[in-house]
């Protein structure tokens, strides 16, 4: 990822989120307006190059729809592209909308992206400020398309443009209005292109500012990500296509691992979800090819 260029997950991540609100039925994450934040020339060159591509994706499912690439682009993304950004969105609000509840104010996005959260929940907008942190190129791509969709921008919702992934600046927040208050943190499809020693730093930096009872939300890779294959190759493909797409996947950690790394920052564990309890939670009794992604874990974790 260049500071200069927005971020291409962040694209096709919006893809799969607009695909499964438009088509996709019953709904696991109704990102209902993410569609208005790319265009439709966009979604049909993304649709193109993923039909295009089945031949990396599987061989014999592009031999069997052949003549209906409607089903292959289904396919794709049910089964590569949409399964872990929808579960794992599908939890974090889930979470935080409970936090609110209990008396979180304050809402940071790490590798916002394209997140709708602020738009969606306007009910919120005197009770919650949230802080979207994203590369300057990621943030200006987003402000134009808000833009050009003509939607007003939230009071509560602040932009900040940082590199968090090589230091975090806490004071970039502090300009901002951030507070010492009861805050959450979503980190979202973020700590696979770190490595190690890079997430274990971002989390101290997160946590050493905000009180007791604060927590985070993020998706982390199990020590098989590197040689776990999955259902039609796609552990194996999504670890190509990052590295493809220049943003190589770098870190996977045991669950020992994990927990260790975030007892040092003062957290603890509050819920964790293998690969196996996401399936049961957000994938039970579909009749489509969406299912939970192999080596893919969900933590929420609070400050003691």
């Amino acid at each position: 990822m260049k500071q200069n260029e927005s971020s291409l997950t962040s694209l096709v991540s919006a893809f799969g989120r607009a695909y499964h609100s438009k088509y996709d039925t019953p709904k696991i994450f109704d990102d209902f307006i993410i569609k208005d934040l790319i265009t439709e020339e966009e979604f049909s060159a993304i649709s193109n190059n993923m039909i295009n591509g089945i031949q990396f994706f599987n061989k014999d499912i592009g031999q069997s729809f052949k003549n209906n690439p409607g089903e292959i682009l289904k396919w794709i993304t049910q089964v590569q592209l949409s399964p872990t950004p929808l579960a794992r969105s599908a939890y974090c609000e889930k979470v935080l909308l409970n936090e609110v509840m209990l008396g979180v104010e304050q809402y940071v996005i790490l590798g916002a992206g394209l997140d709708t959260f602020a738009f969606r929940h306007p009910e919120l907008k005197n009770s919650l400020e949230i802080f979207e942190i994203d590369y300057p190129a990621t943030q200006d791509f987003k402000k134009k398309r808000i833009d050009d969709a003509k939607f007003d921008l939230p009071n509560n919702l602040h932009f900040i443009t940082m590199d968090f992934t090589t230091k975090f600046c806490h004071q970039d927040l502090l300009d901002e209005g951030f507070d010492n208050k009861k805050t959450f943190f979503s980190l979202l499809g973020v700590s696979y292109y770190l490595t190690a020693e890079e997430n274990a730093s971002l989390i101290n930096d997160l946590f050493a500012n905000v009180p007791s009872g604060s927590s985070i939300v993020f998706d982390y890779a199990d020590e098989k990500l590197f040689e776990e294959i999955g259902f039609s190759n796609r552990v194996e493909n999504m670890v190509k296509m990052a590295s493809a797409s220049g943003e190589t996947m770098k870190s996977c950690f045991t669950y020992d691992e994990m927990e260790n790394m975030l007892e040092k920052s003062g957290l603890l564990i509050y819920e964790h979800l293998s690969p196996t309890m996401i399936n049961e939670l957000f994938f039970r009794n579909r009749t489509d090819y969406l299912s939970a992604f192999e080596t893919i874990h969900f933590i929420h974790a609070v400050k003691k």
